[in-house]
């Protein structure tokens, strides 16, 4: 996918989202992000970045750190990697109105053989995420032949960052401001200093989408994942 998809689906002039080509150079290489979108239907934006853009899934119950389940993930359109800190609220009466959340980012490595874009097409992907929240190996597999032809499922690997039972809803504040999810719908400042962004509190949209959800205090990372928030940050420059 092109990102002509994404811009024939969004008016600039009356949303915040970022158009392509207006800051590629704060992101590191081999960057990814999942955003918590409320919009019809909460669900997580998966996000691997690969020749450019960003290749993206709609996860509706989102990534998980227990290898005993496999979740579902629709393949949507491409993003531009200016997206991949995009936190704010979409105004109503655009495509995907609702409040957005950056969740986790960070850092990603390909596993086994080919480039990204080979893996993609034989609808196998395999990779290794350095992120604040999701760390460790996964996968996304296509389920060919089914429905549209977008059907993928996410799946974690057993390695020593699986955790059974891991619940993403216990982990429901953002990477970019510490804010939950009604504060970001809400427009309220930022929690602790951050880098500012496109979607930074000082720069959303007013929306008129009430809160949905409550949303429940992250846990404190593990080690792993403090070592690779403080990796990223001196890439990106953040606080």
């Amino acid at each position: 996918m092109a990102l002509e998809e994404y811009t024939k689906k969004r008016r600039f002039e009356k949303t915040p989202e970022p158009g392509p080509g207006m800051g590629k150079s704060r992101f590191p290489e081999n960057y990814f992000c999942v955003q918590r979108h409320d919009a019809t239907r909460l669900h997580y934006d998966f996000r691997l970045e690969m020749d450019g853009v960003l290749k993206s899934w709609a996860v509706p119950k989102g990534p998980t750190l227990d290898p005993g389940l496999k979740h579902f993930a629709a393949h949507v359109e491409d993003h531009p990697i200016e997206y991949g800190d995009f936190e704010g609220n979409i105004p109503a009466g655009n495509y995907g109105a609702g409040s957005v959340m950056l969740w986790d980012r960070g850092t990603f490595e390909l596993l086994g053989t080919g480039t990204g874009a080979e893996q993609m097409a034989k609808g196998d992907v395999k990779f290794r995420l350095h992120g604040e929240k999701l760390t460790g190996e996964f996968a996304i597999v296509h389920m060919k032949g089914r429905g549209k032809g977008n059907e993928w499922l996410l799946i974690k690997k057993r390695d020593p960052s699986a955790a059974p039972g891991w619940d993403v809803e216990e982990h429901a504040t953002s990477v970019l401001s510490g804010r939950t999810q009604e504060e970001i719908a809400q427009n309220l400042p930022a929690r602790k200093a951050k880098q500012k962004t496109a979607g930074a509190a000082d720069r959303v949209w007013a929306s008129s989408r009430p809160a949905k959800r409550g949303a429940k205090t992250a846990a404190t990372p593990a080690p792993a994942a403090s070592a690779a928030k403080k990796k990223l940050q001196k890439s990106t420059g953040a606080a």
